[in-house]
């Protein structure tokens, strides 16, 4: 997982090179925090966590406007429903990514992130202009159980 990490972080200092701005320390530390979480976190939550990993503060802004940088670099999403981050899991990919679809577990807050197909896409985005709609944001976030919390929950009944 370490070695992951660090392929992560050195993909995101390349892109941000090549990209002329600069993944400066205390970004990448709020990017490895947000990579070393199991979910995905608030910014008050990566505030605490960068406390915590680094002996640090980082003031609740700072927090905001490095996560702004991560998420307009595509490094993370932010989850609208739950105002949460986590790292984009194909971060590290160099093909082009479909609009993601995150499946969020309401009981353990686990979340997949999948890509939407083409052809859904298109569906969805045909009964948009029906509706005489324009997005904003293309992004999916369906909330359920996952397998392990259906299962725990099953078992119980």
């Amino acid at each position: 997982m370490k070695k992951d990490i660090q392929y992560a972080i050195d993909y995101a200092l390349k892109t941000c090179q090549e990209s002329g701005v600069r993944l400066t320390p205390k970004r990448e530390k709020v990017l490895r925090v947000l990579l070393e979480a199991e979910n995905p976190l608030s910014a008050y939550d990566v505030v605490e966590q960068f406390r915590q990993k680094y002996t640090e503060n980082l003031p609740a802004m700072s927090a905001y406007r490095i996560l702004t940088f991560l998420l307009d670099n595509g490094f993370v999403h932010k989850l609208e429903t739950t105002n949460q981050f986590l790292t984009c899991h194909h971060m590290c990919c160099s093909h082009p990514h479909q609009p993601p679809q995150f499946l969020i577990c309401d009981h353990c807050n686990a979340v997949k992130e999948l890509s939407i197909s083409q052809d859904t896409l298109n569906e969805l985005n045909r009964g948009i202009e029906e509706a005489g709609f324009t997005l904003v944001r293309k992004q999916l976030e369906l909330h359920g159980l996952c397998e392990h919390c259906l299962h725990t929950r099953d078992d119980k009944a």
